[in-house]
C-alpha cells in the first residue's frame, strides 16, 4: 500500500479539471427550481490514463486458512470504506457462487481471495462489520457474498450513486473514466472464473476492479451533495442491506421463463417445455453447467412446437445438432414421452395473475383505468426528467401500474403515500410524487350526477 495521493485527485490535476467532486466540497446545492442541475461531462483534456495494473502490484489469491487469517488482521486493522467485488462464472457454471472476491481497504492494501478451498468467509465479515462496503451493481454480487459469509451492514452502490446523480452511463469503466480520468479495460468479464489456475492477466483485471472504488465512491458522494440527493442515495443504500439480508425466494415455475416461450401455444405444448426445462435442468445441475451450454433455450421451444417422437426427427431440430446433445437425445425423447402421457388435469395452467393485466389491454378492459395509468405515467416522466432520474429509479413501474388498476378508495396524498409505502417505495420518492399522483388518478371529467328533484 503506498501513502501517494488518491488516483481521483492525480487524475483531476492531470486533466486540469477543478470539478468539484472531492468529498470536502461544501454542503448541499438546492439547484434551480427545475431541480437539481445534471452531472457536467469531464472537461475536455488529455484522454484518460488506460490503467493496466493496481499500483501495489497483483497480488496471488489466497487459499489457505493461514493466509485468510493474515488478511482478516489487515482489513481489520484498516481504516475507511471497503471495496468488495466477486466474479461468477455465469454462462459456464450452474452454480451462481462467487469463484472469486476482491477487497481493497486503506491501509490494507488489495487482496484476492479464492473461497473454493476455504468454505466461507464469516471471519472477514467480522472483521469488516463495521466498515461502509463499497459494490458496484450491488445487487449481482450481495446473493453469491452472503454465501459467503460477507453481509453488508452499511454499503454504497457506485452504479446506483451514478443512476441517482444522473449520469448516462453507469458502467464501472465509464464512471470511472468520466470521473476520475482513468479507463479500465473489460476484457474478462464474461470470462470463465470457475477454471483454475487464473491467468495472471485475469487477476490483474480483478484487482483493478476495487483498485478505484473507493475513489470513485468520493467523487459520487461529492456529487449527490452538491445535487442535494444524498438523503436519496441513503434510503436507496439501507433498502440494498435490508434485500440482501433476506434469504433468496425461488420463482414458481421457473420453465415459464424459457426464452421464445411466447411461441408455444396451448398446455399440451407447455407441457413439453416444462418437461425438456426440467430434464435439463437436472443434467445441468449435476454436472454444475449452465443449463444453455446443455440446451439452449432455442432447442426447448422447437422440440415443443413439433414433438418429435424419433431420434432422427429429434435431431434435426435447430440447437439439436451439438455432439453433447446428441448424446443426450434419449434424455430429451424420454421428457417429451412423459408430457405427451400426461392426462389433462396434469397439464400446465396459467398462473393467476398477481397484480394488473399488461398495459396493453388497459384500453379494453377499463378505459377510465387506462386513463389513469397514461396520467400517472405522465407524472413519473415529468417529475423524474426534473430531477435528472432515471424514471425507474424514481419509483418501481410495477408501483404505478398497481396504483393506477386499483387506487385507494379515497385518493388523497396520504392515501397514495401509504399504497406507495405499502409496495416498497422510499420516503424519498414517496414525498417527490405522492401529491402530483393523487392528482391524477382523479377523473378529470366525472360524469354529472342527477339533478336533485
Amino acid at each position: 500500500m503506498t501513502d501517494e495521493p488518491p488516483l481521483r485527485r492525480r487524475a483531476a490535476r492531470r486533466a486540469g479539471d477543478e470539478s468539484p467532486t472531492s468529498p470536502e466540497a461544501d454542503g448541499p446545492s438546492t439547484g434551480s427550481p427545475d431541480g437539481p442541475a445534471a452531472p457536467e461531462p469531464r472537461t475536455a483534456g488529455p484522454a484518460p490514463t488506460l490503467l493496466t495494473a493496481p499500483r501495489d502490484g497483483t497480488p496471488q489469491p489466497v487459499e489457505s486458512p493461514d493466509d485468510l487469517a493474515d488478511v482478516v488482521a489487515r482489513f481489520a486493522g484498516g481504516t475507511g470504506p471497503v471495496a468488495i467485488d466477486a466474479e461468477r462464472a455465469s454462462g459456464y457454471r450452474y452454480s451462481q457462487r462467487a469463484y472469486l472476491v476482491q477487497l481493497r481497504r486503506g491501509g490494507s492494501g488489495t487482496v484476492l481471495i479464492d473461497p473454493l478451498p476455504l468454505g466461507d468467509l464469516r471471519t472477514l465479515d467480522a472483521a469488516i462489520a463495521d466498515a461502509e462496503w463499497v459494490l458496484h451493481a450491488a445487487s449481482q454480487d450481495l446473493p453469491c457474498l452472503s454465501d459467503l459469509g460477507l453481509r453488508p451492514r452499511r454499503l454504497f452502490d457506485t452504479e446506483l450513486a451514478g443512476r441517482l446523480a444522473g449520469f448516462e452511463r453507469v458502467g464501472l469503466a465509464a464512471l470511472t473514466e468520466q470521473l476520475l480520468g482513468f479507463a479500465l479495460e473489460k476484457h474478462h468479464s464474461a470470462a470463465d472464473w470457475s477454471s483454475r489456475p487464473l491467468p495472471e492477466s485475469w487477476l490483474t483485471y480483478a484487482a483493478l476492479d476495487v483498485e478505484l472504488l473507493v475513489d470513485l465512491r468520493d467523487a459520487l458522494a461529492a456529487e449527490l451533495i452538491t445535487q442535494g440527493k444524498q438523503d436519496w442515495a441513503a434510503e436507496e443504500f439501507a433498502a440494498l442491506v435490508a434485500w440482501g439480508a433476506q434469504p433468496a425466494r425461488s420463482r414458481p415455475d421457473p420453465w415459464r421463463r424459457t426464452s421464445g416461450i411466447h411461441r408455444i401455444r396451448g398446455a399440451r405444448a407447455q407441457a413439453r417445455v416444462r418437461a425438456l426445462w426440467y430434464a435439463r435442468d437436472d443434467i445441468a445441475a449435476r454436472r454444475d453447467s449452465a443449463p444453455g451450454r446443455v440446451l439452449p433455450d432455442s432447442a426447448i421451444v422447437a422440440a415443443a412446437e413439433i414433438d418429435p417422437k424419433d431420434e432422427r426427427t429429434l435431431l434435426s431440430l435447430p440447437g439439436f445438432g451439438g455432439r453433447s446433445v446428441r448424446r443426450l437425445a434419449r434424455n430429451w425423447l424420454d421428457a417429451l414421452d412423459t408430457a405427451r402421457g400426461l392426462p389433462d388435469d396434469a397439464l400446465p395452467t396459467n398462473p393467476p395473475i398477481d397484480g394488473p393485466p399488461p398495459p396493453h389491454r388497459w384500453a379494453e378492459r377499463d378505459p377510465v383505468a387506462a386513463g389513469r395509468l397514461s396520467r400517472s405515467r405522465e407524472v413519473v416522466t415529468t417529475t423524474a426528467a426534473a430531477h435528472k432520474l432515471p424514471p425507474e429509479n424514481l419509483i418501481a413501474p410495477d408501483s404505478i401500474r398497481r396504483l393506477a388498476w386499483t387506487p385507494p378508495e379515497d385518493v388523497t396524498p396520504e392515501t397514495v403515500s401509504s399504497t406507495l409505502r405499502g409496495y416498497g417505495a422510499r420516503a424519498w420518492q414517496v414525498g417527490l410524487i405522492a401529491t402530483d399522483l393523487a392528482t391524477a388518478l382523479a377523473d378529470p371529467d366525472p360524469k354529472p350526477g342527477p339533478e336533485p328533484g
